[in-house]
């Protein structure tokens, strides 16, 4: 995930794409590095760093899709309201209602909204069948890495034991076959970077750049927004 975001801020800043879409990279930075704080101490501090970040990133995200022009329309209500909702959750939850499940709800809300407001964005759009398509692949990609990761992450909830089991008896390295946990963070990040990286593009394509940029591949593993390759001529 930390590669990802990686990424997406030096292509964002290279290509002066502007401050929102850099903050959605950088929201994805910080979740990266939150997890591996919280794996690497497994403690309720580092596990708040860990959970709330993934809220203010689709906070960001949600802010990007709204203010999707160059100049800001909105101005200062909507990142005041998104802040005080966001500050309300994360009192409440540190203070109050310690419970995950109220923290998800919140989390689906903010993802829900965000979808919603970049179809609305997409729709506003005249594009090319070919961003159309590449628009497509990275949505698609990107809902797959999402509920894929919560479901495989829901299975070794309920089936931690029996999973355990399998493993042992597989033993290294099949056994990280089942590592459903270690999935689960693989498949949300790729999940998370597709769906920001779907933003990205309608962003580009709100300000006619689309037709300039294209999906690229970093070692061939780690997907970025990045200028087109010139096509060769035989």
């Amino acid at each position: 995930m930390i590669t990802l975001a990686v990424l997406g801020i030096q292509s964002s800043i290279r290509h002066k794409h502007g401050k929102r879409i850099t903050a959605m990279y950088i929201g994805l930075l910080l979740v990266g590095c939150g997890s591996t704080s919280f794996h690497a101490t497994l403690k309720y501090t580092t596990q708040m760093l860990d959970e709330l970040p993934m809220l203010y990133l689709c906070g960001l995200a949600l802010y990007s899709l709204l203010e999707i022009n160059t100049d800001i329309v909105h101005g200062i209500k909507v990142p005041i309201l998104l802040g005080l909702f966001q500050i309300s959750v994360t009192l409440i939850y540190l203070f109050w209602i310690q419970n995950p499940v109220f923290h998800q709800v919140a989390f689906a809300i903010m993802v829900l909204g965000s979808i919603y407001l970049a179809f609305r964005r997409l729709n506003e759009l005249q594009i090319s069948k070919e961003t159309r398509r590449t628009m497509s692949r990275l949505h698609i990609v990107g809902q797959l890495g999402m509920w894929g990761g919560f479901l495989v992450w829901n299975i070794d909830n309920i089936f931690c034991h029996q999973l355990r089991s399998y493993r042992s008896y597989l033993g290294m390295p099949l056994d990280g076959i089942l590592q459903l946990h270690g999935w689960w963070h693989i498949m949300t990040a790729y999940g998370s970077a597709y769906l920001i990286m779907w933003a990205h593009m309608i962003k580009l394509a709100r300000l006619g750049h689309d037709h300039l940029f294209s999906v690229r591949y970093f070692m061939g593993l780690f997907p970025y927004i990045g200028l087109r390759q010139p096509k060769k001529i035989d």
